[in-house]
């Protein structure tokens, strides 16, 4: 009678950590992923961005023509009378005005930031992991199943 009254607060407490790891902890780690992914794309937005501005002044372009995406995969062709000065998006929906060298400046601050925040959110990543792993080892003991078992 001892032993089923034991069995069952085992499976209460493996049930217990089981559900804060599906409730919480998956949850979070899948959040956190989703928020890097969204700061790589600002990454990678940005390289391109510079990437754009370095072969402007490399091949000294002061004019050009290109194709403007208006939404929803439609694009119109658009003419730049002076590639001298360029609007970049500094977030929150505003646009700001700078030469190329403001902008490359700006870039160069605003990839330092991402880079911030791709280290933050990869350290977030592996604590939960470690979380998760912590869990998993405490259910492993509570049903004292060798090391690999779980």
């Amino acid at each position: 009678m001892l032993q089923v009254g034991m069995d069952r607060a085992r499976q209460k407490k493996v049930q217990k950590y089981e559900e804060f790891v599906d409730r919480r902890l998956k949850p979070d780690l899948l959040r956190a992923i989703a928020e890097r992914d969204k700061v790589f794309e600002q990454q990678k937005i940005f390289s391109d961005l510079k990437r754009n501005i370095e072969n402007l002044e490399k091949n000294s372009v002061t004019s050009l023509r290109t194709m403007v995406n208006l939404g929803s995969e439609v694009y119109m062709q658009a003419d730049v009378p002076d590639t001298c000065r360029i609007f970049v998006d500094v977030g929150l929906g505003f646009h700001v005005e700078f030469t190329r060298s403001e902008a490359l400046n700006f870039i160069g601050t605003k990839e330092e930031q991402i880079l911030r925040r791709i280290d933050e959110y990869t350290r977030l990543i592996a604590s939960i992991k470690a979380q998760i792993k912590m869990v998993c080892e405490g259910i492993r003991e509570i049903l004292q199943l060798p090391v690999g078992e779980l």
